[in-house]
């Protein structure tokens, strides 16, 4: 009931549409119920006392009523489902909104797959459900009555006969709901998987050519596929165990009124004219039950994909703005970790009891081997993620206590891993700054050394980069993601592995960008090739999540400690020519 009131309270936004397409239906619905009374009447009184004048007249009305239930009938088909459409776009509007508003903890443990199934197919029946399971059950309903009094006013035997069957048909309709909603929710689940397998495939479609595993990856996908199937195959057996039944009983219940009513006239109760009108009238009643059975398989499909639509909309985030959150104001780019430790779910901490003081302006190199927590602890400042213990601290505030939306806005992100948006050069340059000139984008493409490069090609900053960027190189990629951190301009920047995929030539080329976009910016750069963080102010050790040591380059080298190490083998890497 609650997913139901949630459901109804999509339409207060097109109710205007949505009463017109309700007045429509009623009024065909009556239109409807007057051609067989129409033809009682001629049947009963104007043919057999041949009333030409009276009949023209009749037919006249009739025509003219038609010529009117088209105007209707149209508004029901295009308007109606238009409240439909619009009520779909709103809830899949809602969801995406709500799925900018979560945190990364929630995209860790959801596959992508999964949420465009939920954003795209799982709302695929509402439109039909919106439009047609109000209208459906309304004129039901008002057929029903209508046809209901009409038969008691032809013959009232008859008409009780008929309703003995009311019971069975609503009895059926009751006891195989559930099963065809359980069947109908395994379905979207199954579609669920198959869209997920679908985009995890496709997105590694050039690892899967590179190793060959194209049979693999086949196999893969036709397990999904075939569950799918099986599921979808089981909500058709569902659904026609249901329609199939539904219309036997419907079917009995004709003959049952033909065979009564034969036998009424046999004996002289009804005349031919009644019989008739009977008889018409009853397929106007059986109508309306069509239409419930219709609209009870409908709002099974549409809502057992609008309960997971409602499930994803009641997924709360983690990580949200407190009720007293501030606005951060004139960032100097002063951060402070105290004490922090951080783990992911109920496994063991990443780090442990971190203390760290950064003076605006400085430059903080993160070093130390894979997996001791320098991106995470990166991801902590821009508050991706809740410190389990501690607190991290922004100009003195507390990154807690800051507005999500003005803390990372102050905070610059150049990662290893770039991602490309599909579009061109200057829409991934904008995303630093939507709302950024011309002007500006090709001063950013300046400073990050991409300017003369774009110069050279056909359509220059409307060239199209493909999907994630695949048109480019990896140092073409790298330079417009920097140019992004230059139009956005922060006062923090964190530099994760920024060069650590690139050649060496080309490391030389992104490295210079990337100190001039670290000028006058409080700085945090996690690097594995040591001779990129030779100019920092401070070099801060992390190993197994803690900090084992800190100084500059030169007094870390005379301790001849972990760094030490690390720049031996580092060193080595280099001299070898090989990529670290």
């Amino acid at each position: 009931m609650s997913n139901l009131r949630r459901f109804v309270s999509y339409y207060r936004y097109e109710w205007k549409l949505f009463l017109l397409d309700m007045v429509c239906a009623c009024l065909i619905a009556v239109m409807d119920l007057v051609f067989p009374m129409i033809t009682r009447v001629f049947m009963k009184d104007l043919i057999p006392n041949r009333q030409l004048r009276l009949m023209v007249i009749y037919v006249g009305a009739l025509l003219l009523m038609y010529a009117v239930r088209l105007v209707l009938q149209y508004i029901v088909d295009y308007w109606g489902h238009v409240v439909g459409v619009r009520m779909e776009y709103r809830m899949r509007k809602d969801l995406f909104s709500h799925l900018q508003t979560m945190d990364f903890r929630f995209f860790d443990n959801t596959r992508v797959g999964h949420l465009m199934s939920r954003i795209v197919n799982d709302l695929r029946d509402v439109s039909e459900l919106a439009h047609h399971g109000p209208e459906d059950v309304f004129i039901a309903s008002l057929m029903l009555i209508g046809s209901f009094l009409y038969l008691v006013n032809i013959n009232l035997q008859l008409t009780l006969i008929v309703f003995i069957f009311v019971p069975f048909i609503a009895w059926f309709a009751m006891s195989r709901r559930n099963k065809m909603s359980k069947a109908f929710r395994q379905e979207r689940e199954r579609i669920a998987e198959v869209n997920a397998d679908l985009e995890n495939s496709l997105s590694g479609m050039r690892v899967a050519k590179s190793y060959t595993n194209e049979d693999f990856e086949m196999n893969r996908f036709d397990i999904a596929n075939v569950n799918f199937k099986e599921a979808r195959e089981e909500a058709f057996k569902r659904m026609a165990e249901y329609t199939s039944g539904l219309n036997f009983l419907t079917n009995t219940l004709n003959v049952a009124v033909l065979g009564f009513g034969g036998l009424y006239m046999y004996y002289g109760i009804i005349d031919i004219a009644d019989l008739t009108a009977y008889l018409m009238f009853i397929s106007f009643f059986l109508q309306p039950i069509r239409r419930l059975t219709a609209f009870t398989q409908q709002y099974q499909q549409g809502m057992s994909g609008f309960s997971r639509f409602v499930e994803l909309m009641e997924t709360k985030p983690e990580i949200v703005d407190s009720p007293d959150a501030v606005e951060l104001m004139d960032v100097k780019g002063r951060i402070e970790l105290r004490n922090v430790s951080f783990k992911y779910h109920e496994k063991s901490p990443v780090l442990y009891d971190v203390d760290l003081e950064i003076e605006p302006g400085k430059t903080i190199a993160l070093v130390g081997p894979s997996g001791g927590g320098k991106t995470t602890l990166c991801h902590l400042i821009p508050r991706f993620y809740d410190v389990t213990q501690g607190g991290i601290y922004v100009d003195g505030q507390d990154v807690r206590d800051i507005q999500l939306y003005s803390l990372r806005k102050n905070i610059g992100l150049v990662q290893q891993d770039v991602f490309l948006f599909t579009g061109s050069i200057k829409d991934n340059i904008l995303y630093g700054d939507p709302t950024a000139s011309d002007d500006a984008v090709i001063e950013a493409a300046k400073s990050a050394g991409i300017h003369e490069f774009v110069m050279t090609l056909p359509d220059q900053y409307d060239t199209y980069v493909g999907e994630r960027g695949v048109m480019l190189s990896g140092g073409q990629k790298q330079r417009i993601s920097i140019a992004r951190a230059f139009l956005k301009n922060p006062p923090i920047l964190i530099l994760d592995e920024a060069t650590s995929s690139l050649d060496n030539a080309t490391e030389l080329i992104i490295q210079e960008s990337l100190d001039r976009l670290s000028e006058g910016r409080t700085t945090l750069i996690i690097a594995h090739r040591l001779s990129t963080i030779r100019h920092a102010d401070e070099i801060i050790v992390l190993e197994e999540g803690r900090i084992v040591e800190r100084g500059s380059h030169e007094e870390l080298l005379e301790k001849n400690g972990v760094y030490a190490e690390l720049h031996k083998s580092n060193t080595k890497r280099e001299g070898a020519g090989v990529v670290a």
